[in-house]
């Protein structure tokens, strides 16, 4: 008999029995003692499914019986679960007093309050729907087809597989002039602005509401920040004597959290403000592929691509779990960027590019998007409709495109309606959040809430007690 086992469950867990009272104990016993701990102590979490009673009993060097009996005991005592297909699980003891300390939440709620379960915090996709079964059939196409040399230090730019793959694209879907050797690929849409940041010198403008995010990711990178008014037609371009200006950082085709669209004279100005003073616009397209009510609005490089970085991610289409972004770059921009990246190809897995151009060139991103665009548009659908039955008082704008929508709220409301959901279960953001400390708009009171972050099931549930938070006219 072995005195301890690794499970084999992907991480260490030793049974010792040895340490489960005297020798003299049957093994039975002794292996119920060292299970029950395991589970007291937190080593073994909810819902963690156990090793098949053979498995266990190889480990262990002793007789499966002996195993499956000390698995029955502990199904019989609700420290296990067992169905038939799902083997046998630790059983979730919520609610009993914990044996292990808890990590600290920082709230401002009272600790009696209930942890929000119902989220609808913007910049997320319904991650339930990821495309499991076509992205599994690109990695195993994608890497059956990999040269030998794609498994070891790659081109800092990213593999040329994904470079191609986005520049057809990027040209076909919005409007972007790509050259695949202008790619440089990111670990997300925040790791490209991260690296502008650290290769271009001077004062970055940054929409007066924009993703608070970004703005301290600038910070850390000791880039001071200017916000530019908003108004119904967008961003305004800086003043064309701001040359000290290095960047101007934007998201035209869906202004986060407004909701509109850059119009085009402002298009137009922007690209004239870097010609004429040299600086870069910065074009977060970070979900420009979702626009409900006509076809999607081009990109912004397409106008000027010597004059703009374009910065994309497979965050807001796929899911956050897919570490990849994309950077078209003028070309005079991409030795620096490269410089300080690094020589070797070291934030984003090689084979992740590899399926993900896959993905692209077979199709089913393109069948993932047109799908989703129907799902999301439903639910923006149904919020409006909710809303306007419920809560007809409350306007909500920003709603022809993206994942989102503002709900505007009377004067002096934001901070108490905020509470009131998490109160009641439901992570939502406040306008506030995302307006620049040093913006000159008047503050508007609203939430912003992301109706594509909810799973399907619990879709309605979330929208209810949204509204339950919502003030009274």
């Amino acid at each position: 008999m072995k005195p301890w086992a690794n499970s084999g469950l992907g991480r260490d867990l030793h049974l010792d029995l040895t340490a489960s009272g005297s020798l003299s104990r049957g093994l039975r016993a002794r292996l119920v003692s060292a299970l029950r701990e395991s589970i007291r102590s937190g080593r073994l979490g909810a819902d963690t499914t156990l090793p098949a009673s053979r498995t266990l009993a190889v480990d262990l060097g002793i007789a499966r019986n002996t195993v499956a009996e000390a698995y029955a005991e502990l199904v019989a005592e609700g420290w296990l679960t067992a169905r038939q297909g799902s083997g046998t699980r630790v059983a979730d003891r919520t609610g009993e007093p914990p044996h292990r300390p808890r990590p600290h939440i920082t709230s401002s709620l009272p600790s009696s309050s209930p942890t929000p379960a119902l989220s609808l915090v913007p910049g997320s996709p319904d991650v339930g729907e990821f495309p499991r079964t076509a992205w599994l059939a690109s990695a195993r196409r994608a890497l059956t087809a990999a040269p030998n040399e794609a498994f070891g230090h790659g081109d800092p730019r990213g593999r040329i597989e994904l470079r191609r793959a986005l520049a057809e694209y990027l040209s076909r879907a919005r409007g972007v002039r790509a050259d695949p050797e202008q790619i440089v690929v990111s670990a997300s849409s925040g790791h490209g602005l991260w690296l502008l940041a650290r290769s271009l010198e001077g004062t970055f403008a940054v929409e007066g509401y924009g993703l608070h995010l970004h703005r301290e990711l600038l910070h850390d990178a000791d880039v001071v920040t200017t916000p530019m008014e908003l108004d119904t037609l967008g961003a305004q371009p800086p003043d064309i004597s701001g040359r000290h200006l290095s960047a101007a950082l934007l998201t035209p085709a869906h202004q986060f959290p407004m909701g509109g669209p850059l119009h085009p004279s402002r298009r137009t100005a922007f690209v004239e403000w870097a010609r004429t003073t040299g600086g870069i616009v910065i074009e977060d397209d970070y979900d420009g592929e979702f626009r409900y009510d006509r076809q999607p609005v081009g990109a912004l490089q397409g106008l000027a691509p010597d004059q703009v970085v374009y910065l994309g991610t497979a965050t807001k289409t796929l899911s956050p779990a897919i570490r990849v972004g994309w950077m078209v770059m003028p070309e005079h921009l991409i030795d620096g960027i490269l410089a300080v990246k690094g020589i070797y190809e070291r934030w984003v897995s090689a084979t992740d590019q590899l399926t993900l151009a896959d993905f692209i060139e077979s199709g089913a991103f393109d069948r993932h998007i047109r799908r989703m665009r129907t799902s999301y548009r439903r639910r923006r659908d149904a919020l409006v409709a909710t809303l306007a039955e419920r809560a007809p008082h409350v306007k909500v704008t920003g709603i022809a495109a993206g994942l989102h929508a503002v709900l505007e709220l009377p004067a002096g409301t934001e901070s108490a309606t905020v509470d009131r959901a998490t109160a009641l279960g439901v992570e939502v953001m406040g306008l506030s959040t995302f307006r620049h400390p040093d913006a000159v708009e008047n503050q508007v009171d609203g939430l912003v809430v992301g109706y594509s972050t909810p799973s399907s099931a619990r879709f309605e549930a979330t929208i209810n007690a949204l509204c339950q938070a919502l003030p009274a006219p």
